[in-house]
């Protein structure tokens, strides 16, 4: 979400020292937030195993994060209005180092997911605000550098998050992952209060759509515990799990009809009448879904099933940003010369090639050739944000720019929580499937079963310690297997929605705001 305009006068831009050192410290803290959205994927065995609950349970501790993150960031426009721009930013970011310290003090996982929910709340205006703001601080003709800068830091986090939550997990203990945002929070606090104080844009009394806003969090809220805790309460077998889709369900109806009356709503569902924004929008959050569940579902199998350490699932997953790095700046400043739609296309396919290539593990596959689709994965991230989101913006008037990317940013983010939990539910269930299939070949009548159990006796293992084993390969199996699952059909979901970009309208895209895709990109 873009910074909402106001009243008055734009500040000139700062210089010298100012302007590097504001820089800085907004990059800071936009790294120290988007860290935090990777830092615990490969720390889940580890919090999960110290607080006494399965490892998919402690996917929680990233879905709870995301979904109060998206619902956070519709209300930015209103509360940076109602505050000013300068105070909400320093006033998150010093929120979101408490919330930090206390998660890395919770006692048992109820309290970290909502700890963690709380986080996500808190740091909902830091990301749209940190563009603002940097942008105010360098001439109009340097904007595409501020936004390089600013993105770049966005792509090196994701990248950052992984290694670091690994070796900090191996090396010290789990609450660390969120102890070391308190050092950088505070200092990007001070410096931007510092800097910026004096820059504090116009505050306006405004009305808020607080009936819209209980209803958002409402349905989206029963939504996401619902797919969270529907596995282990059997789906529909519970009448809890009922209670709360049938409340998802009329809290959205009731939701769409309030928004779509409402003088001044939380969200501005008439976007959803502009072909390109809801094609655009549709596209990223169903791809950014794919992304995220996957790359949740990765370090879970590689630390249960495999037999890596933290740091071994941080240094496969880090490679991600390295050709996008590299080739991030190029599509950037290649966006007005190429039609966003191919830009896109060249995302979904890259996505399902590395997917498919990842369908294809088994449990001998040496760290390098998981690595590969890794690597690979970088050309996606490069092609798949910034392309959309100038998709998503293009043809709509300046004054409806902010309440594009605020929604847009909303069904994102919302996406990647929802993806996480259906991507670990449909893990779980298709290796109890496999499971069951491969323990029907232990059997009398099956030879080689019965010479392995034999082999395992000889070697001294009583019958009870044979079968453990035994089971403990076929587990190994039936999860390698549902992975392969889940990546092969997250690769056909990627080719279906190639068509879905392309219903979008070819749109003039030289001249469109680079430093706007940059905006709803992250």
């Amino acid at each position: 979400m873009s910074a909402p305009a106001n009243a008055a006068p734009p500040m000139p831009p700062l210089t010298g020292s100012a302007r590097v050192l504001g820089t800085l410290a907004l990059s800071a803290a936009t790294f120290m937030n988007v860290l935090d959205t990777s830092i615990a994927n490969v720390s889940l065995p580890a919090i999960a195993g110290d607080l006494g609950v399965s490892p998919n349970q402690g996917t929680w501790v990233i879905t709870s994060f995301a979904v109060a993150n998206a619902i956070a960031v519709p209300l930015t426009g209103w509360l940076s209005q109602r505050f000013g721009q300068v105070r909400l930013f320093t006033l998150s970011v010093l929120l979101f180092v408490l919330t930090s310290w206390l998660c890395g003090l919770a006692p048992n996982m109820p309290i970290l997911i909502a700890l963690r929910a709380l986080q996500g709340f808190v740091a909902g205006p830091m990301i749209p605000l940190s563009q603002g703001l940097l942008l105010s601080s360098y001439p109009k003709a340097l904007a595409g550098l501020a936004m390089a800068l600013w993105s770049m830091t966005t792509l090196v986090a994701p990248v950052m998050g992984p290694l670091l939550g690994g070796w900090i997990t191996d090396n010290m203990s789990w609450p660390w992952i969120f102890f070391i945002n308190i050092p950088v929070g505070l200092l990007a606090a001070g410096v931007t209060w510092q800097i910026y104080k004096t820059r504090e844009s116009v505050v306006r009394k405004l009305p808020i759509d607080s009936m819209g806003l209980a209803l958002l969090v409402i349905w989206v809220g029963s939504l996401q515990i619902a797919l969270d805790i529907g596995k282990e309460n059997d789906w529909f077998h519970s009448s809890l799990v009922v209670g709360l889709f049938i409340t998802a369900a009329i809290g959205f109806m009731v939701f769409l009809i309030w928004e779509l009356t409402e003088a001044h709503p939380v969200v501005d569902l008439q976007l959803f009448k502009r072909r390109n924004f809801w094609a655009g929008t549709v596209s990223i959050s169903i791809g950014y879904a794919l992304f995220f569940g996957n790359i949740v579902i990765l370090p879970l199998w590689l630390q249960q099933y495999m037999g890596y350490t933290s740091t071994q699932a941080g240094m496969v997953m880090a490679p991600v940003g390295a050709l996008a790095i590299l080739l991030s700046p190029w599509v950037g400043k290649n966006m007005g010369r190429f039609d966003p739609r191919a830009f896109a296309t060249i995302a979904f396919v890259v996505f399902a090639v590395v997917l498919w290539m990842r369908s294809h593990f088994n449990t001998e596959a040496p760290m390098q050739t998981i690595m590969i689709p890794t690597i690979v994965q970088g050309i996606a991230m490069a092609f798949f944000f910034v392309p959309l989101v100038t998709l998503i913006m293009s043809g709509l008037p300046p004054d409806r720019i902010p309440a594009a990317s605020g929604l847009s940013n909303f069904l994102r983010i919302l996406g990647g929580a929802f993806g996480t939990s259906i991507a670990t539910t449909v893990w779980e269930d298709r290796a109890a499937m496999h499971h069951a299939q491969l323990s029907e070949q232990i059997n009398q009548g099956r030879e080689v079963a019965m010479s392995t159990l034999q082999g395992l006796g000889s070697a001294g293992l009583s019958p009870t310690s044979s079968l453990a084993l035994v089971n403990r390969l076929i587990d190994q199996q039936a999860f390698m297997l549902a992975a392969n699952d889940v990546f092969m059909a997250s690769a056909g979901i990627f080719i279906l929605l190639i068509p879905l970009v392309w219903l979008a309208r070819k749109q003039p895209t030289a001249g469109s705001g680079a430093s706007d895709a940059a905006a709803g990109a992250h």
